[in-house]
């Protein structure tokens, strides 16, 4: 067969042609605009809060208007989630986050890192979520046990102006203890930082990108001081070569990352005023705080392959100060200016939000105080919300005590009326009431073990119908039931969840015990149930009175 010089010489311009296009070629000499922007730890806010703030309405005019913006002067825009879009509003739990993921697509999320809360819910209902979400839950770290192979995209590559973005997704592999161990019969989570360094090897001998992005949800811990918890960012970006990551967009923590000084954190960002993002090891590490609350900006220059970050901000979504006025009255106003409202987002969002509220506003009953279920509270002290919904539990197992870990009271419930709602955010998991028939020497082993659980944690315990003296490493002593000696051959009764049963939260595994029965009833339902019994509750009646004691 032959061909003309003519015909040749045709085919090579057009191969050509089509080079930049396929290698992802950028120019010598030439500087081009790129910005990140990221959120993470939603929770499931897809809509405005009672004072208007945050919300997706308002978040989608916002990277409308950014990506209009940087479009305007010849730049590229990628934006990125930090992962944990489940749980913590009802309106948003009783419809599988389904308005948040919907929500996000509109937005145009490019993709994001699975959460450790996206497991919450069985996988059927994750792999429901990623047909909503039309982009990519990301997650290089997370096996099927039984096969050895990923559950999930470890990676996805963009092309922004000829430059080669690889974006990788992981969990932290605490996920495997802070989660419902039922979900997890067939799932492992293998160490971030290592299967990091894999995919960033595989990813630089085929893909070749030129910038590599982390998309994170492992928490930021000052110089790598992560406690009690799994190894963070800043731990991962100092293990792994310089170089090996450009940027880390990170959640879980729910902090601001804003450094005051070399890795230290300011403690109380105040909204509105400069960031500075952590650096290590020549790694950018970034987070947006939580709830959608601000959207961080991350605006950089690529030149002849190297990356220099030129401005960064996290820019507020409608939060608001409260101001005294000259009358001595006080009022709510905006850090910074008003966000309007995308009319196609609410479009969305308001069947989605009415049909939660319809469900949600019903009166329960009532409470003379406050029941406190603070973070900072129920994860450091024992609290009279904690007894609440420890004698629901008890009172429905017929048990003598209750145990849970502190971490699952999500949230306080104010004096007056009590709401579904209110209900569900202190209880949002859906875990089940189970209970289990010890000897009185199987339940000084237990105490002993959850107990010493550390302070400033999710596992942290409360205790209702308990009294001891806990040793501060596995023993406990002067332990007593319902005010009476703890009996070594005495049978008692624990009423607990099945979280902590199963495992979570590194309790020990009663779900074994020939005595275990995992009743069924959903833990919001129980103490709704026990609300409206026991209306007008009054908050003394659950005050703790020292019982328990740290040596």
């Amino acid at each position: 067969m032959h061909f003309s010089l003519k015909t040749i010489a045709c085919a090579l311009a057009v191969s050509l042609s089509l080079l930049p296009a396929l290698a992802n070629a950028w120019e010598k000499d030439k500087t081009y605009d790129i910005t990140i922007l990221h959120t993470n730890d939603h929770h499931g806010h897809f809509w405005h809060n009672d004072n208007g703030e945050y919300g997706l309405a308002a978040q989608k005019t916002l990277v409308d208007e950014i990506r209009q913006q940087v479009a305007s002067q010849g730049g590229s825009v990628l934006l990125l989630s930090g992962g944990d879009i489940n749980t913590g509003v009802p309106e948003s739990d009783l419809q599988d986050a389904e308005p948040d993921f919907r929500g996000m697509t509109l937005i145009g999320y490019d993709a994001m890192a699975l959460g450790n809360h996206e497991f919450d819910n069985p996988l059927s209902v994750l792999r429901q979520q990623e047909k909503w979400a039309k982009f990519p839950l990301l997650s290089a770290n997370i096996y099927q046990k039984s096969t050895n192979t990923r559950l999930f995209k470890p990676y996805a590559l963009f092309d922004k102006q000829g430059i080669k973005i690889a974006v990788i997704g992981l969990t932290t592999d605490d996920t495997i203890k802070i989660g419902n161990p039922e979900n997890f019969t067939d799932i492992v989570f293998h160490k971030p930082a290592e299967e990091a360094k894999v995919v960033v090897e595989e990813l630089r001998k085929q893909e070749k990108p030129d910038i590599i992005i982390a998309a994170t949800h492992m928490g930021h811990y000052d110089n790598g001081n992560h406690g009690s918890n799994a190894p963070g960012d800043v731990e991962m970006a100092r293990s792994l070569p310089a170089g090996y990551l450009d940027m880390i967009v990170g959640g879980h923590s729910q902090d601001p990352v804003c450094m005051a000084s070399e890795n230290k954190k300011q403690v109380d960002y105040v909204p509105g005023t400069p960031c500075a993002p952590d650096r290590q090891n020549g790694t950018w590490i970034v987070q947006a705080h939580e709830w959608g609350k601000y959207v961080g900006r991350a605006d950089f220059q690529f030149r002849n392959g190297e990356l220099k970050l030129v401005h960064y901000q996290l820019i507020p979504v409608n939060l608001k100060k409260k101001v005294q006025k000259a009358d001595g009255t006080s009022e709510r106003v905006f850090y910074t200016q008003e966000i309007a409202e995308s009319s196609d987002m609410l479009k969305l969002l308001t069947p989605f939000q009415d049909k939660g509220k319809e469900q949600l506003e019903v009166k329960v009953g009532s409470v003379d105080n406050k029941l406190e279920g603070d973070r900072s509270k129920v994860r450091f002290v024992q609290t009279n919300l904690s007894r609440v919904l420890l004698a629901a539990q008890m009172e429905r197992a017929g048990a003598d005590f209750g145990v849970m870990s502190g971490g699952g009271v999500r949230d306080s419930i104010e004096p007056g009326d009590i709401t579904y709602k209110d209900v569900l955010k202190v209880q949002p998991f859906g875990n089940t009431l189970v209970y289990v028939d010890l000897k009185g020497s199987e339940v000084l082993e237990y105490l002993g073990v959850v107990a010493n659980m550390k302070v400033d944690s999710g596992a942290y315990a409360q205790f209702a119908n308990v009294s001891l003296v806990a040793d501060g490493k596995n023993g406990v002593s002067d332990v007593k039931i319902k005010g009476e000696p703890l009996q070594a051959d005495k049978t008692y009764r624990m009423a607990t969840l099945n979280f902590n049963a199963t495992g979570g939260d590194g309790y020990p595994k009663v779900d074994n015990h020939p005595s275990y029965v995992n009743t069924g009833f959903v833990d919001a339902e129980v103490l709704k149930q026990y609300i409206e019994k026991h209306s007008p509750l009054k908050a003394e009646d659950y005050q703790p009175k020292g019982e328990i004691v740290y040596k």
